[in-house]
């Protein structure tokens, strides 16, 4: 029988608990939060409002509260995150309106501000020599409860003539799930005795902390190529719908192929090239990733072929997990072991906001005469401004020879 040490315990614990969080949060929005939105009323002006009320968190509280972490400890951090996931779910069943609606989802937001980062730091210390594989891991496990939500989630309404409150009970059943395997297996050891720091004290170390990061050029470098990778990927996952369905004239369900093929790709790569840079270094990956989805971004307004659709839509899933698995084990290793969590944070913030300025700033080029052309031209070249701020950020300014 395999018997586990403490550590490979740890880490499978955190990827069930992953599972069943990402699972409910993203339950409670796919496919449900659009149809839940329009029962209330929402008018059509303020849908975005409530689609993208859970994001501000991740912009306002993944860098305090993964700096609170190196502070405090994981472990109140990831249960109070676990509380939240486990909580949220249960407002919804009071909903009678679109800022109600609006305010439960931003609250629910912080769920996953707080426990992504929090997670990928403690996998970080659990493994100082294997951080890209087992980073790469625990994020393929969320991503599993992420892609199974949409279809559990679809099933349950239509198994329940579309009732809301039965899918948020399930919603609710996940997040509870999550708790009690926080719980039970994350609080049963004290982290320390000690008397936590006074608050001025910790006050302090963290903004100290926030300071060092912005003042490394090399975690500004890694953070921008994060952003960036993030803004890309909000865009494709919006506009690439509407370009293989009103452009390339493909039905929907060889576009769910398409789309799904993408995600299962980043998914299954993601570990094993994690395992590659772990080996190699995380330099090369990046490059090489970011390189290959530029190039594959810019081809797709070249061809209305589905084969090729699908094989430029693998390729870029292959090329995202390339970066994505040593980006995050990168930033841990560029900042001393007191500041992997705030490291985490930052990284997380800068994430959520390139995600969320994506499809924005996308639409206004889209608008534009160019529409899909110059939508995916602008893509592929920020891509390649990633790979030059990259590059430059690792290059150590010489010091000026005194007279």
């Amino acid at each position: 029988m395999l018997r586990l040490s403490n550590t490979q315990k740890i880490f499978v614990i955190m990827c069930i608990l992953g599972f069943f969080a990402i699972l409910s949060s993203t339950m409670s929005k796919n496919p449900v939060l659009k149809p839940f939105a329009t029962s209330l009323g929402t008018p059509n002006e303020l849908l975005g409002i409530v689609a993208s009320a859970s994001t501000i968190p991740g912009i306002l509280v993944s860098l305090p509260a993964a700096s609170l972490s190196d502070i405090f400890g994981r472990r109140k951090m990831l249960l109070l995150s676990a509380f939240v996931f486990a909580s949220a779910p249960f407002f919804y069943l009071g909903v009678d309106s679109w800022w109600t609606l609006a305010l439960v989802r931003f609250y629910h937001g912080f769920a996953t501000a707080i426990f992504i980062p929090v997670a990928e730091a403690s996998i970080a210390e659990l493994y100082p020599t294997k951080r890209g594989e087992r980073i790469s891991l625990f994020s393929s496990a969320t991503a599993v409860g992420r892609a199974l939500a949409p279809f559990l989630g679809g099933y349950i309404l239509f198994a329940t003539s579309q009732s809301y409150f039965s899918l948020y009970l399930a919603v609710g059943a996940a997040g509870v799930t999550a708790l009690v395997v926080a719980v039970l297996f994350l609080a049963e050891k004290r982290e320390s005795t000690q008397v936590a720091p006074p608050v001025e004290r910790s006050t302090r170390k963290m903004l100290g902390g926030w300071v060092y990061l912005i003042r490394n050029r090399s975690v500004l470098g890694v953070s921008y190529v994060q952003a960036i990778q993030y803004y890309v990927f909000g865009s494709v996952e919006f506009f690439l719908v509407g370009y293989l369905t009103e452009v390339a004239g493909i039905d929907i369900f060889s576009v769910g192929i398409i789309a799904g093929s993408q995600i299962a790709a980043l998914v299954i790569a993601r570990p094993l090239i994690g395992r590659v840079s772990d080996r190699i270094g995380r330099s090369k990956p990046i490059i090489a990733g970011a390189a290959a989805s530029c190039l594959l971004i810019a081809v797709i307004t070249f061809t209305t072929a589905f084969p090729l659709l699908l094989l430029l839509a693998v390729g870029y899933g292959v090329a995202f997990a390339a970066v994505l698995s040593s980006t995050t084990p990168l930033m841990s290793e560029l900042v001393p072991a007191s500041l992997v969590g705030a490291s985490m944070g930052f990284l997380a913030t800068v994430m959520d906001i390139g995600q969320t300025l994506g499809p924005i700033l996308s639409g206004i080029i889209f608008a534009t005469s160019l529409h899909y052309l110059g939508l995916f031209a602008s893509l592929s070249t920020l891509l390649a401004s990633s790979i030059a701020v990259f590059v430059l950020s690792k290059r150590r300014v010489k010091p000026t020879p005194s007279n």
